[in-house]
């Protein structure tokens, strides 16, 4: 059964999708947009997408439990238990709820910027391709969304 943990010298392209993105802030203000609950529904999820916060226990063991409404009125609950947290260069939690993954969400000081990089680790290929089909351009809005919300702190240039 394949686990979420990284084998040396495993090729993990047939069952990981990786987005990254430069911001131009730095990174202890990205890293507390992704930390702070009061921040997360102004940007988490795909265009047209709000989100609602129902717990957020940002521990190791800690569970985040949101629900993403989609445009068209569908819910869609989400459940992640934190395993994790390393301010403010990492976060790594596991997605309980299908479909199964591991988020490991790096920051990385980019020349005074924030270089974040996303990688949703699946247990198993057939897992990665039903959700990389929606994930890959959904992953890019909710980066153009946090763009958006750190511009809109007044934080931010674009």
């Amino acid at each position: 059964m394949p686990t979420y943990e990284r084998v040396q010298g495993e090729d993990l392209s047939h069952r990981e999708l990786v987005t990254t993105r430069i911001f131009n802030a730095p990174r202890e203000l990205v890293y507390a947009a992704w930390t702070d609950p009061k921040s997360i529904p102004h940007w988490w999820g795909p265009h047209g997408f709000d989100t609602t916060i129902h717990q957020y226990d940002l521990c190791v063991g800690g569970d985040w439990k949101l629900t993403m409404h989609g445009p068209d009125g569908k819910d869609y609950p989400n459940h992640s238990v934190f395993v994790e947290i390393t301010p403010p260069s990492r976060l790594v939690f596991d997605h309980v709820s299908a479909p199964f993954f591991r988020m490991t969400v790096t920051f990385d000081d980019f020349k005074g910027k924030t270089k974040v990089t996303m990688r949703m680790l699946f247990r198993t290929a057939e897992e990665f391709v039903a959700v990389s089909k929606v994930a890959v351009e959904g992953n890019e809005q909710l980066f153009d969304r946090l763009l958006q919300e750190l511009i809109n702190s007044g934080k931010v240039a674009k």
